[in-house]
């Protein structure tokens, strides 16, 4: 039976939906409609309503583009019409008081992406006494340019604004202000650390997961290439003015023309974090390092094959190989040490291995490092019979929220995906967000990690001689 249950917030009153013992509550504002005259400007806190706002179905999506290809075959996408894309939906327990809150930020290179991907429904941590919580936050140009005239990482400051909303009003659900965990995957992982990198952002996160995140922000020069090259390409000047009078649409279709061809891995620049006095004075992986927020970070096997299918890493000569080494600094031993930890392999996976443990392993290991007693290490590793996809980008999802049967994760993980191995990883994510201890030891000395597999097992980190030569 479906009822419908009213929850009163400092801006008015929303009414949502209950089922089964739990309550939802879709789109609601966290912050003002970021167009017109609020377009490329920080988040402006929502404005107040009268009487009763409708909280049952998802707010509009933020402007992107879908996935093309191969990928787009396997990452689904939504898209809802609308300006109030700056919303939050909320599933909590129908007598949730003081429960563990749980904020998720979705994934998704900063520029697509969004809350109402029917995969990361949070039915199944609220089942578990969680209060849970998902976000949309400005994509692409709209929340990544880097501008003169404009504030910069404006999807980061959505994202800070969001975690102020929830801090400020998630008593209303039944949850612990004092509790909060953040939580996001690949992009919306990057959020996370740079969230835990802003001081007052990091003062109302009790908790943290990072899934797949890239940790490293840029110069505001290299994090504005991306910037410039659509300025240049659209003949205007890259500054708020003009590319506030371009229409969303116009900033899209330019990107689309940008990017065609390219990959995470190479190709066209992507939009990145600028180090900013304002809003991100740090690169996160350099404050990650120095806090203590207790942290639960990992990444997949395979990472790289999401982006790159076998007939493209069949095609990776080793000029290619070579070229990257030398862009990245990356010493001959290094690639050597890859090979002699992948004997067999052909060029391409030595340089997917190589460039994804560049961006992510190598970095969140050196964090762990720093902080071993404070931090627990995770890789997933279940190989999807899927396109040889291996343990790639983004397969660990499925898992994490138990949802299996939902039909992005059947796109990725296949029909027969390990039940017992979701059961087991949204397990260890609730006992972590509850308790702070996912049930395996913290990384330590020993570099302890936890590898999730049909048979999971707690083990030093693996292949770590030829990652420890990588550049910092």
């Amino acid at each position: 039976m479906t009822t419908s249950p009213q929850a009163t917030l400092s801006s008015g009153t929303v009414r949502g939906t209950e089922e089964v013992g739990i309550v939802r509550y879709l789109g609601i504002p966290y912050a003002q409609a970021p167009f017109g005259e609020n377009r490329f400007r920080a988040p402006r806190p929502a404005s107040a309503w009268e009487g009763v706002r409708d909280a049952t179905r998802f707010g509009p999506t933020p402007p992107q583009v879908p996935y093309a290809g191969a990928i787009g075959e396997l990452l689904g996408s939504v898209r809802i019409e609308g300006d109030d894309i700056l919303t939050a939906n909320v599933w909590a327990p129908a007598d949730a008081s003081g429960a563990p809150v749980l904020l998720w930020i979705h994934g998704g290179a900063l520029e697509r992406g969004t809350a109402a991907l029917p995969l990361y429904d949070g039915t199944v941590f609220a089942t578990a006494g969680i209060v849970f919580v998902s976000i949309n936050y400005r994509l692409g140009s709209e929340g990544f340019s880097v501008l003169e005239g404009a504030p910069r990482n404006l999807g980061l400051r959505d994202a800070a604004a969001a975690l102020e909303w929830v801090h400020r009003e998630i008593s209303a659900f039944g949850g612990d202000p004092a509790r909060i965990t953040a939580m996001g995957e690949s992009a919306g992982g990057a959020i996370v650390a740079g969230l835990l990198a802003r001081d007052s952002s990091r003062e109302l996160i009790s908790r943290a997961i990072i899934e797949s995140g890239p940790l490293q922000a840029q110069t505001a020069r290299k994090a504005g290439r991306v910037t410039a090259q659509l300025a240049k390409r659209l003949g205007v000047r890259a500054d708020r003015e003009s590319f506030a009078a371009l229409a969303p649409e116009q900033l899209l279709d330019a990107r689309r023309a940008q990017a065609a061809g390219s990959s995470p891995l190479g190709g066209a620049p992507g939009f990145q974090f600028a180090i900013d006095p304002d809003s991100l004075p740090r690169s996160p992986h350099e404050v990650l390092a120095e806090i203590d927020t207790p942290l639960l970070i990992g990444s997949n096997t395979d990472e790289y094959r999401l982006w790159f299918p076998p007939e493209v890493l069949a095609g990776i000569s080793e000029f290619k190989m070579q070229a990257a080494r030398i862009l990245s600094r990356i010493p001959r031993r290094a690639v050597a040490e890859y090979r002699s930890t992948f004997p067999g392999e052909i060029t391409g996976e030595i340089f997917g291995q190589l460039v994804t443990d560049m961006m992510l392993r190598a970095p969140l290991s050196r964090v762990a490092a720093a902080r071993p007693d404070a931090t627990h290490v995770y890789e997933f590793a279940w190989p999807s019979p899927v396109r040889d996809l291996r343990a790639a980008h983004a397969l660990e999802l499925g898992f994490v929220f138990d949802r299996l049967d939902d039909a992005g994760a059947r796109r990725m993980a296949g029909p027969d995906a390990p039940r017992h191995l979701a059961a087991e990883m949204n397990a260890a994510w609730v006992a972590f967000v509850t308790t702070g201890d996912p049930g395996w030891p913290s990384y330590g000395s020993g570099r302890r990690t936890r590898l999730f597999d049909a048979d999971s097992t707690t083990v030093a980190q693996r292949r770590t001689a030829a990652m420890d030569l990588l550049p910092g």
